[in-house]
C-alpha cells in the first residue's frame, strides 16, 4: 500500500492491514524459529517484549478499538467481550506490567496466532460495512499504525536477541548517499499538523514558529565519520559527553557503538545475527543520543531541533535524503500548545519531558508511515533502535 495512513481509503485500509498482520506473523515465525515463541526463553530485557506476547497484543488492540469499539484506552470501555476469555487480563497494556508478561501462562504461539487470524477476518468484514468517513475510519487507522509501530519493534527485538533470519535486502544495507551541506533560511512555519483525517495527538496542532537561518547536513553522519571520532578517543575524552551522558558511559563500559568491534584495523559489525564487514558509507546506526551529541561536540556541531529538521523536510530540498534511519534531535519530547491526548490516551502523554524526538523514518518503517511530520520519540539512552543522527552548524 503506497496510501498515508492518515488518508487511505477503505479499500487501502483493507489491503494495508492484511499486509501488516502478514509481516506481523512473518516476524514472529522467525523468532518462533530460534525457540522465542516461549516466553520463559525470551530474556527479560526493558527494551524488547516476549514475542509472544506482543503477538496476542496487536491483535488484541484491533479488536479493542475496532470490534468491541471502544472510545478510549481506559479498561471497561469497550463493548462486550474479548474473543480469548482473559484476553484483556493478558493483552491490556495499562493492567499488565511490563516484567508480568514474561509470567502470565499464555496460550500456545498456533492459537494465538489463530486468534490474529479470526481478529482480521472480522475487522476486514467490519471496514468493509464502514461508512468511507474519518470518523468511521479513525478506529482502523489507528490500529493499522498501532501494528505498523509494533512490526518495527519486533525487527529491533530481532537485531537484540541476535536471531539469525534472511531479511529484506534493505535491512542488510543502506545506500549511501553524497555527503553535503543545505543552508536553510529560516522564517515562520507552522510546526504541528492541521486538522485532517488521522493526526497522531502529539502533533496537535500546528503553531507558528519562529526559526533562525540554519545550515544541516543533507545526509545522515556516516560509520567512516563516527569512526574518526572513536579513533580520536571519542569516547575516553570526557570534554564530548554530556554528564547523562558520561553517567550513560560509565555505567555500560562502552568505547565504540553498539554492535561493533575491532577486526585488526577494520570494524566490523552485528547484523540480525550476521557477522559483517561495517561500510564506511552506511550511514551509523544504534547511536543513542548521547553518542550523537558527544559526536557533535568533537566535530564542532550541533543536533538540529525538531522544527529545523520538520522544515527542511517539508521544503522538499532535492539534496535532503531521509528516511534511512530515525534521526536524534535535540528537542525533548513535550505537547504542543493545546494538546489533548486521543482515544489511546498513553501513546503520548506518559512519556512527555522524559524521552526525547526523533524524526524522520528507518528502512524499517513501513511507507504508509512515514510523514515529515511524524514525531517519534524514545529514551536518550536507548541505541538498541534503528537510529542515526544528522548534523547543523553551532550558527
Amino acid at each position: 500500500m503506497n496510501s498515508p495512513i492518515r488518508t487511505a481509503s477503505r479499500s487501502d485500509l483493507a489491503n494495508a492491514l492484511t499486509d501488516a498482520r502478514n509481516y506481523t506473523l512473518a516476524l514472529f515465525d522467525c523468532l518462533a524459529e530460534a525457540g522465542l515463541d516461549v516466553p520463559a526463553r525470551v530474556p527479560v530485557l526493558s527494551i524488547v517484549n516476549p514475542p509472544l506476547w506482543e503477538l496476542g497484543h496487536i491483535a488484541w488492540f484491533a479488536e479493542w478499538y475496532i470490534l468491541r469499539e471502544a472510545e478510549s484506552s481506559q479498561p471497561g470501555t469497550a463493548r462486550g467481550h474479548s474473543l480469548l476469555t482473559k484476553g484483556d487480563d493478558w493483552f491490556d497494556s495499562n493492567l499488565v506490567p511490563h516484567k508480568g508478561r514474561w509470567t502470565q501462562g499464555l496460550p500456545p504461539g498456533g492459537a494465538l496466532k489463530t486468534y490474529c487470524r479470526e481478529v482480521l477476518d472480522r475487522v476486514l468484514d467490519k471496514l468493509g460495512r464502514s461508512a468511507e468517513n474519518a470518523a468511521a475510519l479513525y478506529p482502523y487507522r489507528l490500529a493499522l499504525a498501532h501494528e505498523d509501530m509494533h512490526g518495527e519493534a519486533l525487527a529491533y527485538t530481532l537485531q537484540t536477541l541476535g536471531v539469525a533470519t534472511p531479511p529484506p535486502p534493505a535491512w542488510r544495507a543502506i545506500q549511501s548517499w553524497a555527503q553535503g551541506s543545505i543552508r536553510f533560511p529560516g522564517g515562520t512555519f507552522a510546526l504541528g499538523s492541521e486538522q485532517q483525517d488521522f493526526v497522531f495527538d502529539n502533533e496537535q496542532w500546528a503553531h507558528p514558529v519562529r526559526l533562525d537561518s540554519y545550515e544541516m547536513d543533507s545526509t545522515l553522519v556516516t560509520n567512516a565519520q563516527y569512526a574518526d571520532f572513536v579513533d580520536d578517543s571519542g569516547y575516553e575524552n570526557p570534554h564530548y559527553w554530556t554528564q547523562a551522558g558520561r553517567s550513560w558511559l560509565m555505567s555500560q563500559d562502552q568505547s565504540a557503538p553498539r554492535y561493533w568491534r575491532r577486526d585488526n584495523k577494520n570494524w566490523r559489525c552485528a547484523r540480525f545475527g550476521h557477522d559483517s564487514v561495517l561500510l564506511s558509507n552506511e550511514p551509523v546506526r544504534h547511536v543513542n543520543l548521547y553518542e550523537a551529541q558527544a559526536y557533535c561536540m568533537w566535530a564542532g556541531r550541533r543536533l538540529p531541533t525538531e522544527a529545523e529538521w520538520e522544515s527542511a523536510a517539508l521544503s522538499r530540498h532535492p539534496a535532503l535524503r531521509w528516511g534511512d534511519l530515525w534521526e536524534w534531535t535535540c528537542s525533548r519530547f513535550l505537547p504542543y500548545p493545546g494538546f489533548e491526548p486521543g482515544p489511546y490516551r498513553e501513546y503520548s502523554a506518559p512519556w512527555f519531558d522524559s524521552h526525547q524526538v526523533l524524526r524522520g523514518a528507518s528502512f524499517a518503517t513501513p511507507s504508509r508511515m512515514r510523514s515529515p511530520k511524524f514525531r517519534n520519540y524514545y529514551l536518550p539512552e536507548r541505541n538498541d533502535i534503528f537510529a542515526g543522527f544528522r548534523t547543523c552548524s553551532m550558527n
